[in-house]
């Protein structure tokens, strides 16, 4: 299979620049910034990395350049998600082709697939490519499209490179349903930032963290902590990153995310394409307090 898929990968965001180009001179220091923070994988065009804005071009050179600079340091495993299954085919196929470790797959949205649907979706998915598949269920973002826990077994059962599952439902209860409903080593990742502690305790490998765009250090030592059985330093890094994710809800994300990595020197621009509007001085201050609650700026 590769690289062991496990431990905490940074949502990336995508840097554009003041008129709204892909700035891909900046992507590649975010990346570095990562990897030297010590994260085990990248997760680029996510959510985080508002692959809702990006053309497919775009998309698929962010994958290319996501492995240039892992160079095989950590694992890559880009988005692959659409609407259709022919565009979520083609991107995987691409992934694949340029060095992808792994991809991941949000639930078609917009339209509301059966799970039925939904299985035959992830069945060609996993078809098209010989690497390792994820499923990536976010329904809050997603139109109310969820995977249930017996689609997921289902296909963790009769499909050998579906391999796992990024659960962004905020419901520790289904991490913990797709755990005992799946076969061993099922891989579930953990995608709500304030619950990374209690998912690793209940059998996640880890977790798809947005805020490890703005605080990696406190993402890895949570896992690694867990990993020694720290867990008070687990706990205490839990609770100084859990008010990071204030920033999800400061204009509209991920612009908070953004303005947090201007602040902290990590980016220049903290643009986001429109409708996304540029955050406002209130907005700023706001991430400015947060960032002085969990100490990451004085």
């Amino acid at each position: 299979m590769g690289k062991e898929i496990r431990g905490i990968i940074p949502a990336v965001v995508t840097p554009f620049t003041p008129d709204e180009r892909v700035d891909e001179a900046a992507f590649r220091k975010v990346l570095a910034a990562m990897i030297d923070h010590g994260v085990h994988g990248l997760f680029p065009v996510g959510t985080g990395g508002e692959f809702f804005a990006l053309t497919r071009e775009e998309k698929e050179r962010l994958m290319a350049v996501a492995v240039e600079v892992a160079a095989g340091r950590v694992f890559v495993m880009p988005n692959v998600g659409a609407i259709t299954t022919a565009e979520s085919v083609a991107l995987a196929r691409h992934a694949e082709a340029v060095g992808a470790d792994a991809v991941s797959a949000v639930t078609p949205y917009f339209l509301k697939p059966s799970q039925e649907e939904l299985l035959e979706h992830y069945r060609s998915i996993c078809k098209a490519v010989k690497i390792p598949v994820l499923a990536y269920n976010i329904p809050d973002r997603t139109a109310g499209v969820a995977l249930s826990v017996g689609t997921v077994a289902r296909l963790a059962k009769e499909v050998p490179n579906f391999i796992g599952i990024k659960d962004s439902t905020g419901d520790l209860t289904n991490a913990a349903d797709l755990i005992q409903g799946c076969p061993p080593g099922f891989r579930v990742f953990m995608g709500r930032d304030t619950l990374i502690y209690g998912a690793l305790l209940y059998g996640c490998v880890g977790a798809v963290a947005a805020t490890a765009n703005v605080a990696p250090a406190y993402a890895v030592g949570i896992y690694q902590a867990v990993e020694a059985g720290d867990l008070t330093k687990a706990r205490d890094l839990q609770a100084r990153l859990s008010p990071v994710r204030k920033l999800f809800g400061v204009g509209s994300h991920p612009a908070g995310i953004k303005e947090g990595m201007v602040q902290l020197g990590l980016l220049e621009c903290g643009k986001c394409r429109r409708p996304t509007l540029d955050l406002t001085p209130a907005h700023k201050e706001e991430v400015r307090k947060v960032l002085r609650e969990t100490g990451l700026k004085n």
